[in-house]
C-alpha cells in the first residue's frame, strides 16, 4: 500500500487517465461520423460506392493498430509534413486521433451494419413507396431504427477503442497511460506489481460503467418485435 501511495505522489496518474479519456471521445466522435457514412456507402444503390466503403473496412479491420499508429508519426507527419499544431504535444495527440478514429471507424460501420439488418425490409419500401430519396430514406428511416439495434455492438467498439487508446504511444503520445506506466517501471523496478495493479484497476474503473451503461440503453431501446 506504501508503494502505491508514493507512486501516486510521484505521478500525475489521474492525468494520465485523463489522455486516454480525451484520446477516447475525440476518436469516438470522429470515428461515428465517418462510420455512419461508410455504413450508408455500404447499403447505397451505387456499386462503386458499396466496394469503396468495403475495402476500407477490410482493410481497416484487418490492420494492426500500431502500424497505423506508426505510420501517423513516420508517415503522415515526417514524410507527408502533416501538422495539426506547432507544439508537438498537442501535434502528437491529435495524430493519434487521426489514427484512432481511422481504425475504430471501420468497427463502427460494421456494428451500424448488424443494426440495419435489424430493420425490417418492408420499412426501406414504405419509404421508397411515400417518394423518399436513398439519402432520405437512409437517414429518417432506417438509420433511427439501426442505432437502437446496434447499441450493444457499439458499446463494445468504444469500449475496445478505450483501451485501444494505450496504442498512442506508439504515435509519442508521452503523457498517456501507458507510456506513464512504461517510465514508473523503468524507474520503480521493484514496484512493478503496484503498477499493474494501479493500471488494470484504473482501466476496470473506466470500462465498468460504459459497459453497464451499454446493457442499461441496448435493453431500454431495444425492438420488441
Amino acid at each position: 500500500m506504501g508503494a502505491i501511495i508514493q507512486l501516486f505522489s510521484e505521478y500525475d496518474i489521474p492525468g494520465a487517465f485523463l489522455v486516454n479519456i480525451e484520446l477516447t471521445l475525440w476518436s469516438a466522435l470522429f470515428s461515428l461520423i465517418l462510420g455512419i457514412i461508410l455504413v450508408i456507402m455500404r447499403i447505397a444503390p451505387v456499386s462503386s460506392l458499396r466496394k469503396v466503403a468495403s475495402g476500407y473496412v477490410e482493410f481497416f479491420q484487418n490492420m494492426p493498430l500500431t502500424i497505423i499508429m506508426v505510420f501517423m508519426v513516420l508517415g503522415a507527419f515526417a514524410q507527408l509534413k502533416l501538422s495539426f499544431s506547432d507544439k508537438f504535444s498537442v501535434n502528437f495527440f491529435w495524430l493519434a486521433v487521426v489514427g484512432l478514429s481511422l481504425y475504430t471507424a471501420a468497427f463502427v460501420c460494421e456494428s451500424l451494419r448488424s443494426g440495419i439488418n435489424t430493420v425490417p425490409l418492408g420499412q426501406a419500401e414504405a419509404a421508397r413507396a411515400l417518394g423518399l430519396s436513398f439519402t432520405q430514406s437512409a437517414t429518417q428511416v432506417i438509420m433511427p431504427q439501426a442505432f437502437r439495434g446496434s447499441v450493444a455492438p457499439l458499446g463494445n467498439t468504444f469500449i475496445a477503442l478505450l483501451k485501444n487508446s494505450t496504442v498512442a504511444a506508439a504515435a509519442s503520445v508521452a503523457t498517456e497511460s501507458s507510456s506513464l506506466m512504461s517510465e514508473m517501471i523503468e524507474f520503480h523496478a521493484n514496484s512493478i506489481v503496484a503498477i499493474f495493479l494501479i493500471f488494470a484497476l484504473g482501466y476496470v474503473i473506466l470500462v465498468l460503467p460504459v459497459g453497464a451503461l451499454t446493457t442499461f440503453l441496448s435493453n431500454k431501446l431495444a425492438v420488441r418485435r
